[in-house]
């Protein structure tokens, strides 16, 4: 509100002469606001003009930094848009008669030029052939940089003779490789990169100044298009090997069932012009466009905190994006979000997204409701660089200024190139079905090295020199047509994975730990600083904790935990626990990572347990779970010398992430050779919490098991849970292990164990009946919690010829072992199988062929009848029906 409203003119005259006969007889508001009144009174009506047309022109200069993006012509199919109403002199009350007029701007390069000079560099600068988006990031100090970096040159580069040949040579390698594939294996899908080649000179430079600016390691996921053409001419991918793919040679057997050409990684170290070295790796990615982004970047976390301090600059992320899934996929916003989290930040990630302007058959229009396909990475307050696809020269230097960008702010960037596609979206696809007016302009287009040599021929360069470098090109293709496949050098098992064996051996390594170390580190465990205040609940919870330890008993499943935790940290075995809350743990059971009441710092225990230890990593995650369990999983695949756990809230939020389990999980040692240590915690186990908290989807998991690729396990004590923790890390092989873990059982007196246990003990895949087998009548094999419920009717109703018997690995299945002890009990008279889950859910459906191979027959079931959701929500119905699976079981009574 102003400070004269609701005053009179009358009462304002008064205060004025007042004011002007003694100044002190008014407040300092109203000697402030008369002396402006007066100042203004006295300034001609020229200066106040000047004044306000200098104001008109800084918010001019405002506007084109501002909206200037939206007139630069960075769309190869469409004419340039000159004039915009938005920046029209008229609208900030300037006229053509102000062009000729010297001003004098605020924070402009030039401290005073004539208007025609000023729109001039600001229309070179944000108009021309690169747009970019930066104002509305919020940190000045950002803002600023960006403004200088490009007003100084205007945006526009200037590149020496040398340079521009070398973008002509990476553009005519692009070009060629795709024609010379399309002649040699006509009809064959490949993707292809053209209408889009200019990444292949972007990436090049992008490589070259990351490692002149310190980067030892770049690591790229990219979906297919255009994937075999990167691998040929910037990771330098034999083109031997290549054409063998195509030709689908069994020299290059691979291992497992393989996967498409263009879907496989591959690593590679370069030496570069200019003696630096660099790491490049192309993460294997599916089908699921972005589902490789989190993978990546899980990735460059592990690398950059194996090198410690100032890693984030030495590791850089790239990744490749079209813009219908930039746009369409919830996954990439998920991974914008992860990069300023304390626990999976990389330091900034290069998101370059090739514009085609058309995803599959749908056009943008259809594709997205912003106006940009990178309108969503607005939520991170970064610059976003639109580039013409068909200017390499502005689409490289866009690139390089991302980067230094990056290097200086840790901040993620994105380029947009914007191109088209100039087949369909495979090589036999007619796009003219459905784009026919976009693919006549594309048709009339020459292919890009064409139009840049051209330019280059008009500016000096011989046509000879430009033609003998495309026929050098073509000859080396032909060339290694012609030649053998190079020996595979890119093998998952080298470097960080030396000493892990490829092959699964069904074996059994030792996991005990001596009683008095376990006493060692409950004791580092639960002794607090004496400046830590606590809450008095975590106290007394730790104390309890340490009492079970030295009297060897009653040890529950988070003790057990920690004690499993810590026991690999002394052995200098990492360990790195993410998911929803799991500090402290969904079901207040973990407390890793205590607060102090006072300070609010945090202080965890298992951080400091001796000197020289491994590091301990616990972080609570966003609300994701596609994108932290991807990222978790390419952490695993850097670490593989150390413990990886993934932990979902309730083991059925893990169907967000299915993608990631389906693709990469459980199928990347088949498809691609990759073996992953990944554990998942899996909160499992029916309580009458209703179909969303009780079922972890124990049939998924079991229905993507096949050649021993992966461990799935419902340890039932928590002594079954600490071997199997360390289990995982001494296995000479690696595969991702599953585990259902408890709910209710966390806190289940019953369900606890002794030191003995952890000491001298191993993980057992089952655990045999505790009676002798000549006194069981009825057998019962189960797994997990329903064994402790049929344990407490057995002894309510003291029964004493019904034997229970857990399987606690489910699979890969101890077949001989198990049929071995089975065996023992061919006298009884009812062998059963019980499980809380559906009989279509649960173990039942892909446990039951291989229960009856060894038994001989079908066993019963005794569980719920077949159903489409999990479970009930009704509390008392859910009661019902788990009496009733007890009922049948110990009684065989139909339910």
């Amino acid at each position: 509100m102003s400070i004269t409203s609701n005053v009179s003119p009358q009462w304002l005259e008064e205060q004025y002469q007042l004011w002007a006969s003694d100044p002190g007889q008014v407040s300092p508001d109203w000697q402030a606001f008369f002396e402006g009144f007066d100042l203004a009174r006295q300034t001609p009506t020229a200066d106040r003009d000047l004044a306000a047309k200098n104001s008109a022109v800084d918010s001019l200069i405002y506007r084109y930094r501002d909206l200037g993006h939206m007139i630069a012509h960075t769309d190869p199919l469409s004419t340039a848009q000159t004039e915009s109403a938005e920046l029209n002199l008229a609208a900030f009350g300037l006229t053509e008669a102000d062009l000729d007029r010297t001003f004098y701007p605020l924070r402009f390069p030039q401290q005073s030029a004539p208007l025609s000079d000023i729109i001039a560099l600001l229309r070179e600068t944000y108009c021309g052939e690169i747009g970019v988006e930066f104002m509305h990031i919020q940190d000045p100090v950002k803002r600023d940089w960006l403004k200088q970096r490009m007003e100084g040159n205007r945006n526009r580069p200037e590149y020496s003779r040398d340079t521009q040949l070398h973008i002509l040579e990476k553009l005519q390698e692009a070009t060629l490789f795709e024609t010379f594939l399309h002649r040699k294996f006509l009809g064959q899908k490949r993707f292809s990169l053209e209408g889009g080649e200019v990444i292949i000179p972007v990436l090049d430079s992008l490589l070259n100044q990351a490692a002149q600016s310190g980067v030892s390691d770049l690591i790229m996921g990219m979906a297919h298009r255009g994937r075999l053409n990167v691998l040929a001419n910037i990771f330098q991918k034999p083109l031997e090997n290549i054409f063998a793919e195509f030709q689908d040679n069994l020299e290059l057997a691979f291992v497992g069932d393989g996967d498409v050409k263009y879907h496989k990684g591959y690593s590679t170290d370069l030496t570069l012009p200019s003696g630096h070295h660099i790491h490049l790796s192309l993460a294997a990615n599916p089908s699921h466009l972005e589902a490789v982004d989190p993978v990546v970047i899980g990735k460059c976390r592990a690398r950059h905190v194996g090198y410690g301090p100032g890693g984030k600059k030495r590791v850089l992320p790239v990744l490749i994006h079209g813009d219908a899934a930039f746009a369409g996929q919830g996954l990439v916003a998920e991974v914008l979000n992860l990069s300023r989290i304390d626990g999976y930040q990389t330091g900034g990630t290069f998101h370059l997204v090739l514009n085609n302007q058309i995803g599959f058959t749908t056009s943008p229009a259809h594709a997205r409701s912003t106006l940009y396909a990178t309108d969503v990475a607005k939520m991170l307050m970064v610059p976003i660089f639109h580039v013409n696809g068909e200017n390499p020269e502005a689409s490289g230097f866009a690139a390089e200024m991302a980067l230094e960008y990056r290097q200086r702010f840790g901040d993620d960037v994105v380029l947009e190139v914007i191109c088209y596609r100039r087949h369909g979206h495979n090589e036999g696809d007619e796009p003219f079905f459905t784009q026919p007016l976009m693919y006549e302009k594309i048709r009339q287009r020459p292919p890009l090295h064409e139009i840049y040599a051209e330019r280059l021929s008009k500016n000096g360069v011989d046509k000879q020199t430009i033609s003998t470098s495309a026929d050098r090109i073509t000859a080396r293709l032909e060339e290694a047509l012609a030649g053998k496949p190079k020996p595979q050098t890119d093998i998952g098992f080298q470097a960080k994975w030396t000493g892990v064996q490829r092959e699964f051996t069904p074996v059994e390594p030792g996991t005990k730990v001596a009683a008095e170390t376990l006493v060692k580190l409950a004791k580092r465990l639960t002794h607090l600083p004496k400046t830590l205040n606590s809450h008095p609940k975590i106290a007394r919870m730790l104390k309890k904790r340490e009492e079970c330890i030295l009297n060897g008993e009653g040890i529950d499943w988070a003790n057990a935990e920690s004690l499993a935790f810590a026991s690999l940290l002394i052995e200098n075995i990492p360990v790195r626990l993410s998911g929803q809350d799991s500090q402290r743990g969904t079901f207040n059971q973990r407390h890793s990572t205590l607060v102090d009441q006072k300070t609010g710092q945090l202080y965890v225990p298992l951080a400091f347990l001796q000197k020289g230890q491994a590091a301990i990593q616990i972080y609570n995650s966003m609300l994701s779970e596609a994108a932290v369990l991807g990222l978790e999983y390419g952490y695993s695949l850097e670490t593989p010398h150390g413990l990886t756990i993934w932990e979902a809230q309730f083991g059925d939020f893990a169907n967000g992430a299915q993608v990631i389990i389906d693709q990469f999980i459980g199928a990347s040692g088949t498809k691609w050779d990759r073996s992953s240590g990944l554990v998942l915690f899996l909160p499992h186990g029916y309580e009458g919490q209703g179909p969303e908290h009780s079922s972890a989807r124990i049939e998924r998991y079991m229905n993507l098991c096949a050649a021993n690729n992966m461990q799935v396990t419902y340890p039932s004590t928590p002594a079954q849970l600490f071997h199997l923790l360390r289990r995982q890390c001494k296995l000479p092989y690696r595969r991702p292990l599953i585990v259902f873990t408890p709910k209710s059982l966390l806190r289940l007196p019953a369900c606890t164990s002794t030191i003995k246990d952890l000491s001298e003990g191993s993980f057992q895949s089952f655990i045999p009946c505790a009676l002798p087998a000549e006194q069981v009548e009825i057998l019962l094999l189960c797994s997990g919690k329903i064994f402790y419920e049929l344990q407490a009717a057995i002894e309510d109703q003291k029964t004493t010829n019904v034997g229970l018997m857990r399987i606690e690995q489910l699979y890969p299945l101890r077949y001989e072992a198990l049929q071995d002890e089975l065996a023992r009990y061919s006298k009884a008279k009812r062998i059963s199988w019980v499980q809380e889950e559906p009989k279509n859910m649960g173990p039942w459906p892909h446990l039951h062929t291989s229960l009856a191979r060894i038994l001989g027959k079908l066993p019963d079931f005794c569980g719920r009848r077949p159903a489409s959701a999990p479970a009930v929500g009704s509390h008392r119905r859910h009661l019902e029906e788990q009496q009733l699976i007890i009922d049948a079981a110990l009684h065989g009574k139909d339910k």
